[in-house]
């Protein structure tokens, strides 16, 4: 018998990690593996590249965990700056355009993995195509940012806008801090960090000032300007202007299934393409998706959402692969747990923030506690500021923001778990952590969270 054919769109996290793990599973006497990637690079850390930009990390190939080369020692056939224009479901075929030779030809597939990312939101402003406007989505954002920031004249005072104030646009006026530009982020929100509570937002905001990052909030762009030279020269809102020698675009991303929705695949409210627990695409047998492409469950609320993050995107590949290899695996959706850093300002949130609460109709309870991050006599020790939500009368879990110093974010990771196993504040507060003065005060600051959330869960009433 002739050997099937798996076809993949996408050759980052998840496509390639649904490929590797179906080439374990299955020879290439049994799976030919056919894999388009429209860049020049595979499986790389998107979410390394601020780190890289700002010098943390050294070299761009740091950031990448699989060549193209070692991945067509797999027996992978995989198609660099080759581009899939269209998918035909009732063809089981797929049209590509090789990029370098202008190439346009069909390939037909027994199974389909699409896995084609997210696309950075670029608004359609005046000037937003400008020499020195950069987005940091793929590696070649990041070189052309850093090959743009070599370009500037030596010795001149150097200006850098960055335009939000999420996870990649904090991480990247950090990175221009470590370059020496004076740094202003422009935020359209209330607070940076949109994906916290502004009273916690507004932390994040009092220790980037502290920083020498200059945050304006309620600040909308309406253009970008340039000089005599065609060049990035100023960033305008509609109060003022910012001069800029560079911009940096941290607005966020959108999924890129504009393929999946033309061949007729459902997507959900987000614009993600919807998946079942086995990541198959809603409706159709032989075709999966994962990636920072597709919606998935949010477990705390019942709903799906679109998070665009290599952990996901590594698991969802792993089950793909699974299921394509002819063995089981299944996604049962996320909590919602990020963490990022601004200097050595911590920043982590997992599950509900208030307004999410709302929007599904919880009744909720809150509770905020300053500690620090190591006992409070031992040398080090800094502030941290832990947040939880919790359910009106049940006490259940709903959510948990840290902003502190080092040593504070990846204790979200406790709450991440007590979310996923439907744990009540109550239940929390009895959880044996680890405890050394090195690392916690006697009461860890999650734990002194869940025992105020706890009398705030009984002083509610009915």
């Amino acid at each position: 018998m002739a050997a099937e054919r798996l076809v993949v769109i996408g050759g980052d996290a998840a496509g390639m990690s649904a490929a590797s793990q179906a080439r374990r599973l299955k020879g290439p006497d049994e799976l030919e593996i056919v894999a388009f990637e429209r860049s020049r690079w595979t499986s790389y850390s998107a979410c390394g590249i601020p780190y890289w930009v700002s010098g943390d990390v050294k070299h761009r190939d740091d950031l990448i965990a699989r060549t193209p080369e070692e991945h067509r020692e797999r027996d992978i056939d995989l198609r660099m700056r080759t581009e899939v224009t269209e998918i035909d479901v009732a063809g089981q075929r797929v049209r590509a355009l090789d990029r370098e030779s202008g190439e346009a030809y069909w390939t037909g597939f027994d199974k389909l993995v699409i896995a084609t990312g997210a696309r950075p939101v670029r608004p359609a402003l005046p000037g937003i195509d400008a020499p020195g406007v950069h987005g940091v989505q793929t590696l070649g954002d990041g070189q052309a940012l850093l090959d743009s920031l070599d370009a500037l004249e030596p010795g001149r005072r150097r200006r850098a806008v960055v335009v939000g104030a999420g996870y990649i646009g904090v991480e990247m006026a950090e990175a221009m801090l470590q370059h020496g530009f004076e740094v202003t982020v422009l935020n359209r929100g209330k607070q940076p960090m949109a994906t916290l509570d502004p009273d916690m937002g507004a932390l994040v905001h009092e220790a980037m000032d502290g920083l020498g990052i200059t945050t304006v909030n309620g600040a909308a762009v309406t253009a970008i300007l340039t000089g005599p030279d065609g060049r990035v020269s100023e960033v305008a809102t509609e109060e003022r202007s910012y001069p800029a020698d560079v911009v940096v675009l941290g607005i966020g991303v959108e999924p890129e299934a504009g393929l999946a929705r033309a061949a007729g695949l459902a997507v959900g409210p987000h614009g993600g393409i919807l998946t079942d627990l086995a990541m198959r695409a809603v409706g159709h047998e032989n075709i999966w998706a994962g990636g920072d492409c597709v919606e998935v469950l949010d477990l705390v609320a019942g709903r799906t959402r679109h998070i665009a993050l290599g952990t996901h995107a590594n698991k969802h590949g792993q089950v793909i692969g699974s299921n394509v290899g002819g063995g089981y695996g299944t996604f049962p959706g996320v909590v919602g747990t990020a963490v990022s850093k601004v200097c050595d300002l911590e920043i982590a949130r997992t599950g509900l923030r208030e307004k999410d609460a709302r929007a599904v109709g919880l009744r909720y309870v809150t509770a905020t506690i300053e500690s620090t991050q190591r006992a409070g006599y031992y040398p080090g020790a800094k502030p941290m500021t832990v947040k939880m939500i919790a359910e009106h009368r049940t006490g259940r879990l709903l959510g948990v923001q840290i902003v502190g110093r080092e040593g504070s974010a990846k204790r979200v990771d406790v709450a991440a778990v007590a979310l996923t196993a439907g744990m009540t504040v109550e239940q929390m507060t009895a959880l044996d952590l680890g405890y050394a003065p090195p690392f916690s005060p006697v009461w860890d600051p999650v734990l002194v969270a869940a025992r105020k959330t706890v009398a705030a869960v009984r002083g509610a009433g009915s």
